[in-house]
């Protein structure tokens, strides 16, 4: 009787256990999902900037030098024209004394040219003249002598030559008259080595000038790279300065956000060491140019005046741009898009305890959601991650699916993609 107990017992629980297995294996497995939602929804971009002036410059030597004085210290501010730097500049000196004698020189020989010398070729020509007028009265006797034979050929041949002579001394003061003219050859010259030496003389001053490193405009000093005594060449940078110029901050963008930003859009901006001082950017502008080496693009924004006195140059802020927003949106978790590139996007529903795809029209997306345009209506439920396929069985757990949904929200955080993009 006992034996007949036992082995019923044993066919019973047999039973039982075969029927919760068959029950186990043809439950319908319970995926998270969420209903979908009108709900607002903003797109944002968060990346990193720093701070820069509009323009900035280094400044440095010409000249081969000693530094005799650096005159300013790292946050200094100058005004256009204040001295920075000097150097030593006693050969310069010296060099610009002796082209300054030679500019003298040459003035004092065209001078001479001009007045002494002209008036002295003046008086050549004169005397000149007056001895060919004598020689050719001598000519004219010799010839009435000879003619009445009281002188012979061979006389008259040397009263020939002297009126020659005469007439050749004549026509080299007249050269020498003319040369001393205004526009004359030695004039001309003494002219040409006077303006040589008028601009060596300039070149001299303009060396002497340069060894004095003066600001080019109103500017702060940022970085200091040099000390007395030091030997700099030209296109060393001594100074680093940054010109009077309103803030900006300059970021590198990855180029896959480009169509996302557009001049005008509104930022927040936020420094690691004030965090309790946020404040807002605008979109100045987008630079044409992709950075090909690290796909990335300059972007500048415009800050607000007067501008936060705790920004420093160079340093490093995290800004979020709004680049888009929608007040009322048909909103559902980017998980539950299920992307095919033969049919579209799509969502998988649950409807009657199965699994139905739905083809669906996209709207703004962000990382976390993603606006439905058509093939979706509010309060349906959307299954989330992996689900069995279209027609199969399925309980929607949309406890969990809130959950999941509440935790991660529907504002985008793009930090990570930017840090990527900008460290390559």
């Amino acid at each position: 009787m006992l034996r007949r107990q036992v082995i019923t017992a044993a066919v019973v629980t047999a039973i039982l256990l075969a029927a919760l297995a068959a029950w186990w294996t043809t439950r319908a497995p319970l995926v998270p999902a969420v209903s979908a939602r009108m709900a607002p929804l903003v797109r944002t971009l968060q990346f990193s900037a720093r701070v820069a002036t509009a323009s900035r410059v280094e400044v440095g030597s010409t000249l081969t030098g000693r530094v005799l004085q650096v005159a300013v210290s790292e946050g200094a501010q100058v005004k256009a024209g204040d001295v920075l730097v000097r150097l030593e500049s006693d050969e310069l000196r010296a060099s610009l004394a002796q082209s300054q004698a030679s500019e003298r020189q040459a003035a004092a020989r065209l001078a001479g040219l001009r007045s002494t010398g002209r008036s002295a070729a003046q008086a050549g020509v004169a005397q000149a003249e007056s001895v060919l007028s004598a020689a050719r009265a001598e000519l004219q006797r010799t010839l009435d002598l000879v003619a009445k034979g009281f002188l012979s050929e061979a006389r008259l041949d040397e009263v020939r030559r002297a009126v020659a002579v005469a007439q050749a001394q004549l026509d080299g003061a007249r050269a020498q008259s003319a040369a001393n003219a205004e526009p004359g050859t030695d004039v001309a010259q003494a002219r040409a080595q006077l303006a040589l030496a008028s601009a060596a003389r300039a070149a001299a001053e303009a060396r002497l000038a340069e060894a004095v490193l003066t600001a080019p405009a109103d500017a702060r000093v940022l970085a200091r790279m040099v000390e007395p005594g030091q030997i700099v060449q030209p296109g060393r940078a001594l100074l680093g300065l940054a010109l009077a110029s309103p803030l900006q901050l300059v970021a590198q963008v990855d180029e896959r956000y480009l169509g996302q930003l557009q001049p005008g859009q509104v930022a927040g901006v936020l420094a690691d060491a004030y965090p309790a001082q946020r404040f807002t950017a605008r979109v100045l502008s987008i630079a044409p140019l992709v950075d090909a080496q690290r796909g990335a693009i300059e972007v500048k924004f415009s800050l607000p005046p007067p501008p936060p006195a705790f920004l420093r140059e160079d340093m490093t802020l995290s800004v979020e741009v709004e680049t888009a927003r929608r007040e009322q949106a048909l909103v559902v978790p980017a998980d539950a898009l299920r992307s095919d590139d033969s049919t579209g996007p799509s969502v998988w529903l649950a409807r009657d305890g199965r699994v139905q795809a739905r083809k669906v029209r996209l709207g703004l997306r962000t990382l976390d959601a993603i606006e439905i345009l058509d093939g979706l209506s509010a309060g349906e439920v959307v299954l989330l991650g992996p689900a069995p396929q279209p027609g199969q069985r399925v309980r929607a757990d949309t406890a969990a699916g809130a959950s999941a949904r509440a935790s991660k929200g529907t504002k985008e955080d793009a930090g990570a993609a930017m840090s990527s993009a900008m460290g390559r």
